[in-house]
C-alpha cells in the first residue's frame, strides 16, 4: 500500500439497523477489507433499544446485568455495551495499512485520540484516561479503561478490538451525557478532524452486492441466533 493510499478513506453512513444485521455488517465489512484496500468510517445507529457484548463474555453473566433486549454477541472483544441512547461507529483498517501494524493499545490510543479531538473541536474538553479504574469488569461504561475517552472525568466512549490476517476492526460507542450534545455536530468534526488533522480524504463507498448479501446472510446465520449468542 502506498504513502497516499494510506490517507484514502472510504466513509458509510447505513442509518439506523438491527442490533444483529448492525453486528453482521460490520463482521462483513472486515472479510471485505482485503478487497476494499483502504480503510472504512461507517456511521451507524440502533432501530430499538439493545445491548451487545464482548465475543469472549459469558452470556449468563452479561444477561444480568441488564434489561436491554436484544442481546448480540459482538464479533470483537471488551464488555457490556448499551445501545439505548449512544452513538456508534466502526472503522475498518486492511492489511497493510500502517494503523493495522500497531499494537492492540497503541491502535486503541490513536482511535480515541481521535474522538477526544473531535469533541475537543466542539468546545468540550476531553481526556483520554491514564490507567484503568474499574469496580466493575465486564461492563464497558462503567468505571474507564486505559485510554477510554473522558469528559469531566466521566468516561463518554469507548472501543473494542478485533484483528486477524483480514484487517482490524474497532467498533466504537459514545455515551453522550447531555441532551445538547448533537450526533450530527460530532460526526461533522470528527469527518472534519480527520481531514485537518489526520490528512484522510473521505470518498463515499458505493456497497458491493456482494457485500450486503454477505451481511444478510451472517445476520441469518449467526448474529441473530440464540445459539451463537448464548454460546458460552
Amino acid at each position: 500500500m502506498r504513502l497516499g493510499q494510506m490517507n484514502d478513506w472510504f466513509v458509510i453512513r447505513t442509518g439506523l439497523g438491527a442490533s444483529s444485521w448492525n453486528m453482521a455488517f460490520d463482521e462483513a465489512l472486515l472479510e471485505s477489507a482485503p478487497a476494499l484496500s483502504r480503510p472504512v468510517l461507517r456511521l451507524y445507529g440502533w432501530q430499538e433499544p439493545a445491548a451487545t457484548f464482548g465475543y469472549f463474555q459469558k452470556y449468563a453473566d452479561v444477561s444480568s446485568w441488564t434489561e436491554l433486549r436484544p442481546l448480540i454477541r459482538r464479533p470483537t472483544g471488551g464488555g457490556l455495551v448499551p445501545h439505548d441512547a449512544d452513538w456508534t461507529y466502526t472503522i475498518i483498517i486492511p492489511p497493510g495499512h500502517e494503523w493495522y501494524q500497531l499494537r492492540a493499545e497503541q491502535s486503541y490510543q490513536r482511535a480515541h485520540d481521535w474522538v477526544a479531538e473531535s469533541f475537543r473541536s466542539l468546545q468540550v474538553p476531553t481526556e483520554l484516561a491514564v490507567a484503568s479504574a474499574k469496580d466493575l469488569p465486564g461492563r464497558c461504561f462503567i468505571g474507564a479503561e486505559k485510554f477510554d475517552v473522558l469528559a469531566g472525568g466521566r468516561k463518554i466512549a469507548g472501543a473494542a478490538q478485533k484483528r486477524n490476517k483480514l484487517g482490524l476492526l474497532i467498533q466504537g460507542s459514545i455515551q453522550p451525557p447531555r441532551n445538547d450534545w448533537k450526533r450530527g455536530d460530532w460526526e461533522t468534526a470528527f469527518l472534519r478532524v480527520g481531514s485537518e488533522r489526520l490528512g484522510i480524504t473521505w470518498s463515499e463507498l458505493k456497497l458491493p452486492e456482494t457485500l450486503l448479501k454477505r451481511a444478510e446472510a451472517l445476520d441469518l446465520e449467526k448474529y441473530s441466533r440464540r445459539e451463537y449468542n448464548e454460546r458460552r
